[in-house]
Formats: structure tokens, sequence, C-alpha cells
């Protein structure tokens, strides 16, 4: 996660979001918590995960039924949303 505050920055084309995880059991970081603004989403389910050359991909399912993609960026250890899609 960030420094704490919550970080809505947009970037071209991604919105910068604090992430709350956990270290699983070989140490990688995993989403358990997307802060959007003042809106806080818990993680029910990682769908999917993938590591490219410079960013950690993540596909989870928020607690309130939404799909949501962020990735890591390794070099600024910042969070990106970079897709989502209503779950209803």
């Amino acid at each position: 996660m960030g420094d704490g505050a919550s970080d809505t920055r947009m970037r071209p084309g991604l919105l910068v979001v604090d992430v709350e995880c956990y270290a699983g059991h070989r140490g990688e970081e995993t989403p358990r918590t997307l802060i959007l603004g003042d809106r806080r989403i818990d993680v029910a389910e990682v769908l999917d995960a993938w590591l490219a050359p410079d960013h950690r991909y993540f596909k989870v399912r928020g607690a309130d039924g939404d799909t949501y993609l962020v990735r890591r960026d390794e070099r600024s250890d910042t969070w990106e949303l970079t897709m989502f899609r209503a779950g209803g």
C-alpha cells in the first residue's frame, strides 16, 4: 500500500489507488482491500494473477460483486486500477 493516505491520482489512462495486501506463503503481496477515494472494497476472491516485466496484475472480485483489474508498478511501488466491470 502507499503512504496510508487515500490516493486517487490519475495517470494517463489509469487511476492510482491504494491497496491493502497480505504477504502469502511465498511473500508475494496479494490484494485484500481496494481503496478508491473514500470507498473501501474488500476482495472476495482473486480470480487471476500474472506477472509482466514491470508489473504484477491481479483480477479480483470485490465484495460488492464488481470485477477489478489492478496492477502493481514495481518501479514506483504504486497500485493502479486498469479495468472495472460492474457485477450486476
